[in-house]
């Protein structure tokens, strides 16, 4: 998992702006077990995955940021979001460092798989089969995020 620091853009425009630098929460896992639903907890801090489909921000369209589930940093925008057929959100961009990246052997060919840069909590696996500009899909999962819709206030950082 990430240590230290990670160089961050703050996000722009929205209540609760994050800072440019984005410092590793050390939080245990009992804490996050308390703050996070299980289903949740199991995804982002167990690295299972939700069934395809089972969540609704596959289909969310609306305009607004994705966020953390576990520690709320804003991780995607609706604008970075598409359709991929897969079941599960996702994106050709996410906001520039928020997210950690490591090398995933569970299955039988090597992926990327990241994770959220403040709280190390899973959020999906990245493959180079996406649309343009960026040629990638951030596969993720749905129980990993928040969706605030524009206009309203993000929610504050969890410490």
């Amino acid at each position: 998992m990430l240590n230290g620091s990670a160089r961050a853009s703050p996000v722009s425009g929205r209540g609760g702006t994050v800072t440019d630098d984005i410092s590793t929460l050390g939080k245990s896992l009992d804490d996050w077990r308390a703050l996070v639903p299980d289903g949740s907890f199991d995804v982002l801090f167990k690295h299972a995955t939700e069934a395809p489909g089972s969540s609704p921000l596959d289909q969310e369209k609306r305009v607004g940021t994705f966020v953390c589930a576990a520690c709320h940093l804003p991780l995607f925008e609706s604008s970075g979001k598409y359709d991929s057929g897969t079941g599960w959100p996702s994106f050709f961009s996410p906001i520039e460092g928020r997210l950690g990246f490591q090398r995933d052997f569970k299955m039988i060919l090597p992926r990327t798989e990241y994770h959220c840069a403040r709280c190390s909590g899973h959020q999906g696996h990245v493959f180079k089969d996406g649309p343009p500009p960026t040629g990638e899909r951030y596969c993720n999962n749905g129980v990993a995020l928040c969706f605030v819709p524009e206009g309203e206030p993000l929610p504050a950082l969890r410490d």
